[in-house]
């Protein structure tokens, strides 16, 4: 699913305010289904209710719940829930005291949400287990609203950068070809000029191992947008291929990556009003470079998705894109229906250049107590066993990436994305700013099609501050110095060399 549905999903919680009971009853209809279907779930013992929505997580959620209530003197009862109005029904679920959710499974961005809603507790763990030791740091920074973790981080997604692998192992060897050929030509002259001449015999052809020509892969994969340039000038591409690099520039989660280094929303945990820094310099500049891109690759953006531009990659006709998660599955799929007669590998995406940093978006998926429920420490203890204790089967059954840091993907691509979500930045949970992504998504495009990056960031930055503030905000104009750089280098080359002519011309 594109971040833009996801988002416009989140976008459509109200504040959790001014609800009625009736909306509540929804969840114990479906409880009442889920323990007549499962007799594991019922019995003496104390229930606990989990809520989620993600219909892919139900065979998860029902394995782990089963195994936990054989072991355990409560039993859990998941509840899927429906509809964009899922805060809502738990806090209407909440407040009537009826089969409320004991836990449920949450975005992170909603956290703040949830926590002033008293929806939300900080973590208690009943054993002695490091947080820190347990879950990956973006997923804890992710989980954290003002000093305090008040979810368990479960699973994430990021992007990464996607290749066809079989095309660079191509390319690989054909210059590994070159460089023996280039050798054994040299060779065979200081030979011949040391006059030790032999008969012609029959070349044989060098093989590489796959330790060789894993190595040059890795080397080939472009570490910097410039490296993309310069791999799409001297790229002599199979038939098939139409395009070097493509991705779906219509959608932020794909573009973040080139200002996420860049900008500041909320600092670390994403919830502080006061480290809000997206004007500067760097910032400008990054988008001065994705503009560039357009120029490079001229992406038409009417007639682009997420999803054509994997079914082009899928067709060989891509030799690079920017892609989640999710992609791994998809092309596992194909690759036993034989829909992809190629291999692929995941790397981290490029940066800008040598000098600047890139970081993709993030969004983690969190376990949640409520903080209306009265089974505390049993909520608490199914929490921790669900992310942490439970997770081995987790992408099996769902797809989904643990955002546990012993989790064994099982998986080189699915082991790349969790190194690509250490690097990430997390979307920011302050309310002020629930919009921004729009906005900023909204900028790309601008940027995109010739808007000049300065005058887009610095509308945007104000935009955001008055927000924030409640009052008029206006930036001061940043002058760009490296053009003023670039300007005074070449003047001075200019001069340097009419100098010169003088010079040779008084000669």
């Amino acid at each position: 699913m594109g971040f833009k549905k996801r988002l416009a999903a989140a976008l459509l919680l109200a504040a959790v305010a001014f609800l009625t009971f009736g909306i509540a009853r929804s969840g114990m209809q479906v409880s009442e289904k889920q323990e007549e279907k499962f007799p594991a779930f019922t019995g003496e013992k104390d229930t606990l209710y989990l809520w989620y929505t993600d219909e892919a997580l139900t065979s998860y959620l029902t394995s782990a719940a089963v195994t936990y209530n054989e072991n355990n003197d409560v039993r859990i009862v998941p509840v899927q829930q429906s509809g964009p109005e899922y805060l809502e029904q738990i806090n209407a679920a909440s407040l009537s005291g009826e089969e409320l959710p004991d836990l449920y499974i949450l975005s992170h961005d909603s956290l703040e949400k949830a926590y002033l809603a008293g929806l939300a507790e900080e973590v208690r763990l009943r054993e002695r287990t490091s947080l820190r030791d347990t879950y990956r740091d973006t997923g804890l920074s992710a989980a954290t609203y003002q000093g305090k973790v008040i979810g368990y981080p479960f699973y994430f997604e990021t992007s990464a950068l996607l290749y066809n692998k079989t095309y660079l192992e191509d390319l690989a060897e054909s210059r590994l070809q070159a460089e023996a050929d280039i050798a054994a030509g040299e060779e065979a002259q200081q030979q011949a000029d040391a006059g030790n001449v032999t008969q012609d015999t029959a070349e044989e052809m060098p093989s590489f191992s796959d330790e060789e020509i894993e190595a040059r892969v890795q080397e080939l994969i472009p570490k910097t947008l410039e490296d993309m340039k310069t791999f799409a000038d001297s790229y002599d591409a199979p038939e098939a291929v139409e395009g070097v690099f493509k991705w779906d520039v219509t959608d932020i989660f794909y573009n973040y990556f080139f200002i996420g280094n860049a900008i500041e929303m909320g600092g670390a945990a994403g919830d502080d009003i006061s480290q809000i820094d997206i004007y500067n310099l760097n910032a400008i500049r990054n988008m001065r470079a994705y503009e560039e891109l357009n120029q490079f690759f001229s992406i038409d953006t009417s007639e682009i998705s997420y999803e054509s531009v994997i079914h082009e990659f899928m067709e060989g006709r891509q030799v690079f894109t920017v892609a989640t998660s999710d992609v791994v599955g998809t092309l596992e799929q194909a690759e036993e229906d034989g829909s992809f007669p190629y291999e692929y590998g995941i790397a981290l995406l490029p940066d800008i250049d040598a000098d600047r940093e890139t970081k993709p978006l993030s969004m983690t998926q969190c376990v949640v107590v409520n903080g209306y429920g009265t089974h505390q420490e049993d909520a608490n203890d199914f929490a921790f066993f669900l992310t942490a204790g439970y997770n081995e089967s987790l992408y099996a059954r769902s797809g989904k990436v643990s955002a546990a840091r012993d989790a064994d993907y099982g998986n080189e691509a699915l082991s790349m994305f969790a190194e690509a979500y250490d690097n990430s930045v997390s979307m920011p949970k302050m309310i002020e700013t629930s919009n921004f992504w729009v906005l900023l998504e909204r900028v790309f495009s601008q940027v995109w099609n010739g808007t000049d990056a300065n005058d887009a960031l610095k509308e945007l930055s104000e935009q955001i501050m008055q927000q924030v503030t409640g009052r008029e905000y206006e930036e001061v104009y940043i002058e760009d110095v490296q053009e003023e750089t670039d300007v005074e280098y070449l003047d001075e080359e200019y001069y340097t060399e009419e100098a010169q002519k003088e010079g040779q011309a008084e000669e």
